[in-house]
């Protein structure tokens, strides 16, 4: 039985309409690993529309090129059902493939292009060659696709033989909470900002949520417990690059501290430099798993950014486990999760990720035009408070044309009250910041919340978000 797919609605649509060009066309997909390329491009080419057009996948291997060139002529001899062919390198198959779609419409994906490309010298312009000579001869729709983030980029760079010959770009990213709560749509909704901060955005891991299960037991299975399923998975992730660099797992578990500014990064991992953080940093969100954020009211100011780690279960792992990896092999289960997990994870990792949550949950309104502020900017509000001698910043704030609008996120058992929502707008007050409205979000809902407050008060809980 096919598994069923979730989300990804506007990359659907693009691949689709993509398929359904009666032209040559060529596209570039990309995303960490795990992000589920391979599934959504299998899923495309099986929908009713697309599934009559003649399709090629193939998986390249990290082998020589008459290796992968073997495999592939195997592959496209038996869906184009003609006799073994031997062909003697890749660009041969490729001129092959563009000379058979010129009849009719074809598809060739090429996935995990990088391993292909690291063995066929100078392979970006032999496809660059091909394509422009049969840009009018040929209906084939050409898409390359791979898990190296860094050199899928690259091809889009001016410098790259393939600038400018894209006519889709596809960069796959985390599906948001909305989307991933579709794999574990059994649980409550407070169940489900407790299992996106752990499992994230990645289908791959979604998947293997199990809903006979409470939230504890898949974390325990899933990554919390020695011989678990996500054991060994975020480092095996991060393996190939993190080995080139140094100090790179000290500034993971500085950033699973909760350390954000660059000065406390540097001073907790005890890298060396300043230079040599800088590269580790780069490197980093090049790789998507860590981001820099500046507060939207001083955007330019680079002492004011901070970092996070932007995959949810490399951040679990970085401050749950990796650091008690030891005691984890040796203690039992539920004793390790109630030591070193259970507080901390419930009082302050999920409350945190609520806010995370809440933003998602703005930006999806927003793109719909559902909310009555609508706003240019979301992100953090740094303020500097010398009257008494304080800063700090507020954590979900959006600006339109100048005005901000501030919101508050409680991940609480109880409901908010009013005295709760002036004490919050006091800070706001007392900071001297301009706003325009106050916003509100609670995980258990509201009370004594009269009509004049709720006409002055943007308020949301849990079944607003889900």
């Amino acid at each position: 039985m096919a598994k069923k797919f979730f989300g990804r609605e506007r990359q659907k649509k693009q691949l689709i309409d993509f398929f359904k060009s009666n032209n040559q066309s060529f596209a570039l997909l990309f995303g960490r690993r795990r992000i589920g390329k391979t599934e959504l491009l299998k899923h495309c080419i099986s929908v009713p529309e697309i599934k009559n057009i003649i399709s090629v996948y193939y998986e390249c291997k990290e082998t020589s090129e008459q290796n992968n060139c073997e495999s592939l002529s195997d592959i496209v001899s038996e869906i184009l059902d003609f006799p073994p062919v031997a062909f003697s390198d890749f660009e041969e198959i490729l001129r092959f493939m563009f000379k058979q779609a010129a009849k009719k419409e074809m598809i060739f994906i090429i996935d995990e292009y990088p391993y292909l490309r690291s063995v066929i010298k100078g392979l970006d312009s032999i496809i660059q060659n091909v394509v422009d000579e049969y840009r009018d001869e040929s209906k084939l729709h050409l898409v390359l696709c791979g898990s190296y983030v860094e050199t899928m980029k690259s091809l889009q760079e001016k410098q790259n033989p393939l600038y400018g010959r894209f006519d889709l770009v596809i960069d796959l990213k985390a599906m948001d909470y909305l989307e991933s709560s579709l794999f574990y749509k059994d649980f409550s909704n407070e169940d489900k900002v407790r299992l996106y901060s752990v499992f994230g955005g990645v289908p791959y891991y979604n998947r293997l949520i199990d809903s006979k299960k409470s939230v504890r037991q898949n974390i325990l299975d899933l990554i919390a417990s020695a011989g678990s399923r996500l054991e060994n998975e975020v480092i095996m992730y991060l393996k190939s690059e993190i080995n080139k660099m140094t100090n790179a797992y000290e500034v993971f578990e500085a950033l699973s501290k909760g350390c954000v500014r660059f000065a406390d990064i540097l001073s907790q991992s005890k890298v060396s430099s300043s230079p040599t953080l800088v590269d580790v940093l780069d490197k980093l969100i090049k790789m998507e798993v860590v981001k820099k954020e500046a507060p939207i009211n001083d955007e330019n100011n680079r002492k004011k950014a901070g970092y996070y780690i932007s995959d949810p279960l490399t951040l679990f792992y970085f401050k749950y486990i990796f650091r008690n990896l030891s005691r984890l092999n040796v203690m039992d289960g539920d004793v390790f999760f109630d030591k070193f997990i259970a507080n901390d994870f419930e009082e302050k990792h999920v409350p945190k990720f609520f806010e995370d949550v809440c933003r998602q949950f703005l930006i999806r309104k927003n793109r719909r035009a559902e909310l009555e502020n609508g706003f240019e900017k979301i992100g953090k509000y740094y303020y500097d408070d010398p009257k008494n001698h304080r800063n700090g910043e507020f954590d979900i704030v959006t600006e339109n044309s100048g005005e901000y609008t501030f919101y508050e996120a409680k991940f609480k058992d109880a409901p908010i009250g009013r005295n709760v929502i002036l004490s919050e707008i006091e800070q706001v007050k007392a900071a001297g910041l301009k706003c325009n409205k106050y916003g509100f979000f609670s995980k258990s809902g509201f009370r004594n919340i009269s009509k004049v407050d709720k006409a002055n008060l943007i308020l949301f809980d849990l079944a607003d978000m889900f």
